[in-house]
């Protein structure tokens, strides 16, 4: 048995990398290839009966996959989207459930109400992956894919927060209880921000202090466990700790960690995210005969199509009825909230220029005020450069796959209850039908909204402007070159006219030079190189919390700056 598990992975392994490759020539999401040639590989003869159970994935694969997912995606983003993804991801995904719950018990009697509801449940968080990746392809805005993205996130912890409840229960009174869902999942938000925050400043503290690129990967391996299962063992949300661990880390790091440690985290990341997705949507297909068999025996192919096409037509509906208030915000208030917002931000600076603060203290309050104040202006241009108009909303209404989370919360139904095995089998049916449906029809969909994408040229413009920018930043904070001295010392000549404009925006010029300069002045380039570059991360940082720029901007230049570090460490 053991050779066969080997061989199986193996075989996986195989598969997984030749439909990525496929799905890259073809277009062809990926997670749709891989459910079909699980379902086909399930039919091969002599292949083993192979249960997962479903504790090893909402405890064992979702936590690093959401982690994987979180750490990359920048803190700005989701604070400028945050109310549309709380809409989408707490308020939909709990009334989605309770509606499902409400019409599957009303029209299919014999499934009661908790139990309905825990499908209703099951169903309702979306899967970004099919999403994001035909996103990526064929030229989805940037706001639109964070918005999927952050969905993504925080809905499996609304979800499972009720999935809980249901089935809690189910096993004690079949009796739901709306005000305990709503009690459980306040505790389950605040335990899980508590836990996860304190998890992951604490792990970026300690990874700051190691210079070891395999104890901090290895650390970086435990991250989303530390903070899922204190969680769950305190009944909050282990999945949103996962997840706010992931966002501290990301945010942190670009300050605390090394570039080394930054791009080692990165890849290394991606490569288990890559692995765990399509290991489970191979896994989706490659089960989907031993459901249909555990089925037949409770149900007939009639109402398990009825209620297939009840929950589908259903989700569908409600996602398009929950899209429809924030887009008509959006379209009637978005121009006068714009002028309102702008009115407010000029009078506070008003105010500003009027203080005269006497102290230190008062002088930084009004230099933290004035921070404020520009990010507020940076919120209020974005909103008007990249507004989520009408088709955005169509985009992300037609974005509605289900996977991981939907087939494995719906297997932790307990085994005996009535009517579980058809639930189980409708959650998984359901699945497939919107990662076909959605998945098959999105890059027409998204065609068809003619979304205008930044040129290169813009692109090149807002790298080149913040790295002058952030140059500037670090001559104010270091000092001039000709004044710097290294050890109370002053410069030899020779760095000074060697380094001298060089250093904004041709820091790479200059770390390519050290090994052409003599052994007596290149310890002096490479501490200057050193200070300047640390006062440009600096000016980065808080460039990026005023937000002026796109998230891929600042993506670019703090590459660019970890070349620039990587050069000096080999050099």
């Amino acid at each position: 048995m053991d050779h066969q598990i080997v061989l199986i992975a193996g075989a996986g392994l195989v598969i997984m990398i030749a439909a990525s490759v496929f799905a890259r020539r073809t277009g062809v999401a990926a997670p749709l290839l891989l459910v079909a040639l699980g379902i086909g590989a399930s039919y091969l003869p002599s292949t083993p009966a192979i249960h997962i159970e479903p504790e090893i994935i909402l405890a064992g694969i979702l936590p690093p996959l959401l982690y994987a997912s979180a750490v990359q995606l920048p803190v700005l983003d989701v604070r400028r989207n945050f109310g549309l993804i709380s809409w989408l991801s707490i308020v939909m995904v709990i009334v989605s459930a309770l509606v499902i719950g409400a019409v599957v018990h009303a029209l299919f009697p014999s499934i009661s109400f908790a139990l309905a509801t825990a499908l209703g449940a099951v169903v309702s968080p979306t899967d970004a992956v099919a999403a994001t990746a035909i996103g990526h392809r064929v030229g989805l805005p940037p706001r639109l894919m964070t918005v999927l993205e952050g969905e993504s996130l925080v809905n499996d912890a609304s979800a499972l927060v009720v999935l809980r409840t249901a089935v809690a229960a189910l096993a004690v009174t079949s009796h739901f209880s709306l005000g305990h869902t709503a009690l459980d999942f306040a505790w389950a938000v605040v335990g899980a921000i508590l836990i996860g925050a304190a998890v992951g400043l604490l792990t970026v503290v300690l990874r700051q202090r190691l210079d070891d690129p395999v104890l901090n990967t290895t650390i970086s391996f435990a991250v989303p466990f530390l903070a899922y299962f204190p969680a769950e063992e305190a009944h909050a949300s282990g999945v949103l700790a996962v997840v706010i661990a992931g966002l501290l880390t990301g945010a942190l790091g670009s300050r605390k960690f090394s570039a080394r440690d930054r791009q080692t985290q990165a890849t290394t990341w991606t490569t288990i995210s890559f692995i765990l997705e399509s290991g489970v949507f191979l896994a989706m297909g490659y089960q989907l005969p031993e459901l249909v068999d555990d089925a037949r025996a409770e149900t007939t192919i009639g109402e398990i199509t009825g209620l297939v096409l009840l929950v589908v037509g259903l989700l569908v509906v409600l996602r398009f009825v929950g899209l429809a208030w924030p887009a008509l915000q959006g379209r009637f208030g978005r121009k006068d909230r714009h002028e309102q917002v702008r009115a407010q931000l000029d009078q506070f600076e008003e105010h500003l220029d009027s203080m005269e603060p006497a102290g230190a203290r008062e002088e930084n309050r009004v230099a933290w005020a004035r921070r404020r104040l520009a990010r507020g202006r940076a919120d209020a241009d974005f909103e008007k450069r990249e507004p989520i108009t009408g088709r955005g909303m169509l985009v992300l209404a037609w974005a509605g796959m289900r996977g991981v989370v939907t087939v494995a919360a719906a297997q932790t139904i307990p085994a005996g209850t009535p009517h579980r095995d058809t639930v189980v089998l409708a959650a998984f049916i359901v699945a497939l039908l919107t990662l076909v449906l959605f998945g098959i029809s999105l890059p027409a969909v998204i065609a068809k909204m003619r979304f205008r994408p930044e040129s290169s040229e813009d692109k090149r413009d807002s790298v080149q402007a913040l790295m002058r920018q952030i140059g500037e930043a670090a001559i104010d904070s270091v000092g001039p070159l000709e004044e710097q001295t290294v050890d109370g010392e002053p410069l030899d000549p020779v760095v000074v006219s060697t380094l001298k404009d060089r250093i904004v925006p041709r820091l790479v010029s200059g770390s390519r030079q050290l090994r052409e300069t003599k052994a007596d002045t290149r310890e002096q380039m490479e501490i200057l190189q050193r200070r300047y570059l640390d006062a440009m991360r600096e000016a980065l940082g808080t460039e990026r919390s005023i937000g002026v720029y796109s998230s891929e901007t600042y993506r670019q230049v703090e590459g660019f700056l970890d070349t620039v570090e990587q050069r000096f460490t080999t050099s």
